[in-house]
This record gives structure tokens, sequence and C-alpha cells, in this order.
């Protein structure tokens, strides 16, 4: 039952040369749009409606970006822009960043060495409040450094306050020196 199909084709060629009838490529066109019309493009009504659409949606985005540069433009209150990384000493020059850091890294280094007992702590506590005003000074002359940029005057206080806390720290150690000295001469009594 299986047949090679090209030896059938190869036998049948009288099919070869037989010829439509007239017009039947016309009627097989027509009988096919009965089948399967073309589907029409949407209305013209449909397409007013989405360009209408577009344009009022471009229209109300043009508005709202014109009144958006328009209060930009007009306000009465300027916008200041403000540096949200503030500069220290450090900041200014890689030489103050030197001195800057042999301060803070000595004032801690002397923190660390002082032993606190019961007997000092009053002591001790009144020069750590002590402190803390020209840490909190040290804070407000390094934003009048951002405020204003660099210059002599604050470059120079914010040194010289570093130089006041060091000074301060090895008071605190002396006095603290001075302190057990003194009990110890008392306990040897």
């Amino acid at each position: 039952m299986a047949q090679d199909l090209r030896n059938l084709f190869k036998e049948d060629h009288q099919d070869e040369h037989v010829e439509m009838s007239k017009g039947h490529e016309a009627r097989f066109l027509q009988k096919l749009e009965k089948e399967l019309p073309q589907k029409q493009k949407g209305s013209n009504y449909f397409s007013f409606l989405n360009i209408a659409a577009s344009v009022i949606v471009l229209l109300g985005l043009s508005y709202g970006t014109y009144n958006f540069f328009q209060s930009i433009s007009t306000s009465d209150n300027p916008v200041k822009v403000v540096s949200t990384d503030l500069k220290s000493l450090g900041d200014v020059s890689p030489d103050l960043k030197k001195v800057e850091d042999y301060y803070l890294a000595s004032i801690n280094l002397e923190l660390s060495k002082v032993k606190l007992t019961t007997e000092n702590k009053e002591l001790f506590d009144g020069y750590i409040e002590r402190l803390k005003e020209l840490n909190t000074e040290y804070d407000k002359l390094t934003i009048e450094l951002n405020e204003n940029g660099p210059n002599e005057e604050t470059l120079d206080a914010l040194i010289d306050n570093l130089k006041f806390r060091l000074n301060l720290v090895m008071r605190l150690k002396e006095k603290l020196q001075e302190f057990n000295d003194d009990s110890f001469t008392e306990e040897s009594i």
C-alpha cells in the first residue's frame, strides 16, 4: 500500500496541462470575501476620540509644567542651598588635618591614661564638663567655618580650641597626680 509519492507524480503528467475556466479566480476571491470578510478599520469616531484624549493629556502636562516653573521663578522666599557635608578643620587642608588628628589623638590618649577613683571623681567630672563646653564651642566654630568659608580667624580659633582641650587634659592629669600624692602622704602618716 505504501507508494512513493515521487513515482506517483512522475506517472501523472496528464494533469499538468489542465487550464482553469475563465473567471475562476474572480469567483474564488468572491467566495473567499463572503466567508472571510476583511475587518474594517475603526470608525472615524473612535480615532477622533483617541486624538482628542492625547491632546487633552498634552495640554494638562504643559499647564502643570508651566505652573511649576512659574512658581519657582517668582518665589518670594529664595531657596537657600545648604551643604550637608560639614567641613572640619581637616577638610580645609592636609596640613590642618594632621594638626587636628594630632591634637584629638593626644587628648584621647591622655584621657585614657587617667585613673578614675571614687575620691577623684568630683575633680574629674569638673574637668569633663569644661571639656564638653570646649567641644561645643569647637562645633560652633566648625559651623562658622562652613558658613563663612575658611578664614584665618576661624582656623586659629579652631586650633586654639584644640590646644585648650589638650592643656585642660594635661592639667587634669597633673591635678589627679597631686591628689593621689596628697592622698598617699596622708595615708602613710
